[in-house]
């Protein structure tokens, strides 16, 4: 069976308020972690004080409470995009509102679920989800940013993009538009693996390698590791608010696909 623990911490740093939120839905029974799974997301609000931590608190709620409603066995390929537009449309309209209209409120999205031993994952904007596996952590998203565009396009270079004054501009987040396209992906998951769903205060303080490092040191225990992560992040930096909502994988339940449906694949 599937089995995972989680740790989740954040941190203001410097700035007056903090626009992360994070969320988690976990499932309540042996069942239901085969049926439907769990799902995490963090989001990084823009906009400026209160406007972007409803904008991400909003995203957030709407991934967990849309995730708890569908139908158990939904392929969750398909489900992360569609609840992310969801999203995208609750955010828009809270933007919409005579409270918010001025202030251009928008975030920053990323999504893991995790069912048999596939991990999905969506995501909007900058916020990233790393897999640390033997010891090296790799991004599993692409940021949506200017540089990054930039330099999948050639137009730049790797070297450039980590110093170029444009680094933190977006091309895509939740609100500004109707609609918006989440990019995704799946992997498959191994027992002892962590996953670590951050905001960019985080893995711009601290890099990949650092990240690796710090899961190392505790890598049973992914409350010790939130905490080590976004202490280290506001400790090297502070200039952002940093958060970090990580997953250690205790041990999968390898799954196949019937006619569109999964099921566990039984050993013989």
């Amino acid at each position: 069976m599937l089995d995972i623990i989680y740790g989740q911490a954040t941190d203001a740093g410097r700035r007056s308020e903090n626009e992360d939120a994070m969320g988690v839905y976990a499932p309540r029974s042996r069942g239901e972690i085969q049926a439907r799974g769990w799902i995490f997301a963090v989001a990084d609000g823009v906009g400026g004080l209160s406007a972007g931590e409803v904008a991400s608190a909003t995203a957030v709620q709407v991934l967990v409470d849309g995730f708890a409603r569908a139908e158990e066995q939904t392929s969750l390929a398909s489900l992360l995009p569609r609840l992310i537009q969801y999203a995208n449309s609750a955010v828009r309209d809270e933007g919409l509102s005579p409270e918010w209209r001025s202030k251009g409120i928008a975030t920053t999205v990323v999504a893991c679920a995790l069912r048999g031993d596939q991990a999905y994952i969506a995501h909007v904007g900058d916020s990233r989800c790393y897999l640390i596996r033997d010891g090296h952590a790799d991004s599993l998203t692409k940021d949506h940013t200017w540089v990054d565009e930039q330099v999948r396009q050639g137009l730049i270079s790797e070297d450039e993009a980590l110093t170029s004054e444009s680094r933190h501009i977006l091309t895509r987040t939740l609100g500004p538009e109707r609609f918006v396209t989440a990019d995704s992906t799946t992997v498959t998951i191994h027992p002892n693996d962590v996953l670590v769903l951050c905001s960019d205060g985080l893995y711009a303080s601290l890099g990949a390698p650092k990240m690796a490092h710090l899961a190392a040191r505790n890598s049973k225990n992914p409350q010790s590791i939130a905490n080590n992560l976004v202490h280290e992040a506001i400790t090297i930096d502070g200039s952002d608010n940093a958060t970090a909502l990580v997953i250690c994988v205790r041990s999968v339940e390898s799954m196949a696909m019937y006619r569109g449906r999964t099921y566990v694949r039984r050993r013989v």
